[in-house]
C-alpha cells in the first residue's frame, strides 16, 4: 500500500493544477495562486514520501513531471497571457483573433505560453538529465510559476506597490516571459533545498537564503514573493562564482 502513497500525492498536485487550469480561464488570479501553491505542496511531499518510504520509481518520476507541466506549465503561460490581455487594456474574446462582431483583437498575449512551452522542454530535459539528483540546473518550474502567479496578486492586493507600474506594462510582461524561459533551460546551476545534514559550514547558502526569505516576506509581504526566487537564481550565481574560485 506504501507504495502507492506518493503517486496519490502527485495526483493531488495535477488535481490542483488542473482546476487552478479553469480559474485561470476566468481570471480568477486568487484562487489560481491557492491551488498553485497547494499543488508545489503537494509536488514537494510526495518526493519527500517517495524518499522516506524507499518507493522511488521510474513511474513516480514521469508522473511528478506530468502533474509539474500542468500546476507549473499550463497554468502560468495561461496566467502571462491574461495579464498580457489587461495590459494591452484588450476585449477578452478579441483577442483570440476576431471577436463575435468581427473586430480584430490582438494575439500578442499568445507570448505568454512561452512559459508553458520552456516548461515542457525544462521537465522533459530534467528526467533524462542524471546531474540533476542533488541540484537543478536552470529555474524550476515551480520557482517560475510562483513568480507568475504573483504578479497579479501584487496588482490586486498591494496597488501601492512599486512594482505595479511593471506589471501593468506589456513590454516588463514580455521580457519577463522571454526571461524565465531561457532561465528555466539555461546551463545555471542552482543549489537545492534538500538538506543532507544540517551544520551550518556545509549549507551556508541554504541558511542565507531561508534567512533572507523570512526577512523579504515580513517587510514586503505578498511582493517578497517574486523577490525571493530573484535572489535564489542570484545567491545560486554567487555561490558558483565562489566555488569556481575556490576551486583554483
Amino acid at each position: 500500500m506504501k507504495k502507492y502513497i506518493p503517486n496519490l500525492l502527485t495526483l493531488g498536485n495535477l488535481l490542483c493544477g488542473t482546476i487552478a487550469t479553469i480559474f485561470a480561464i476566468k481570471g480568477d488570479f486568487f484562487a489560481t495562486a491557492i491551488l498553485v501553491m497547494l499543488g508545489i505542496l503537494f509536488d514537494f511531499f510526495d518526493g519527500f514520501a517517495a524518499r522516506m518510504l524507499k518507493v522511488q520509481g521510474e513511474l513516480g518520476k514521469q508522473l511528478d513531471s506530468l502533474a509539474d507541466m500542468v500546476t507549473s506549465g499550463v497554468v502560468p503561460g495561461i496566467v502571462m497571457m491574461q495579464m498580457l490581455v489587461n495590459a494591452l487594456d484588450i476585449d477578452a474574446v478579441g483577442y483570440f483573433g476576431v471577436d463575435e462582431y468581427g473586430a480584430t483583437g490582438s494575439n500578442l498575449p499568445y507570448i505568454g505560453l512561452l512559459l508553458t512551452l520552456g516548461a515542457g522542454y525544462r521537465l522533459a530535459k530534467f528526467n533524462i538529465d542524471e546531474r540533476q539528483s542533488d541540484s537543478f540546473i536552470g529555474v524550476p518550474t515551480p520557482a517560475m510559476s510562483l513568480f507568475v502567479i504573483s504578479l497579479p496578486l501584487i496588482a490586486q492586493f498591494d496597488k501601492e506597490s512599486f512594482l505595479i507600474g511593471f506589471i501593468e506594462n506589456q513590454y516588463f510582461l514580455i521580457l519577463i516571459t522571454i526571461l524565465f524561459t531561457y532561465l528555466m533551460n539555461a546551463e545555471i546551476p542552482l543549489f537545492s533545498l534538500k538538506f543532507k545534514n544540517f551544520y551550518f559550514k556545509d549549507n551556508v547558502i541554504k541558511y542565507v537564503f531561508l534567512a533572507l526569505s523570512v526577512i523579504l516576506i515580513v517587510t514586503l509581504k505578498i511582493v517578497a514573493i517574486p523577490m525571493i526566487i530573484l535572489s535564489y537564481v542570484v545567491l545560486s550565481i554567487v555561490n558558483n562564482s565562489d566555488k569556481k574560485l575556490s576551486s583554483k
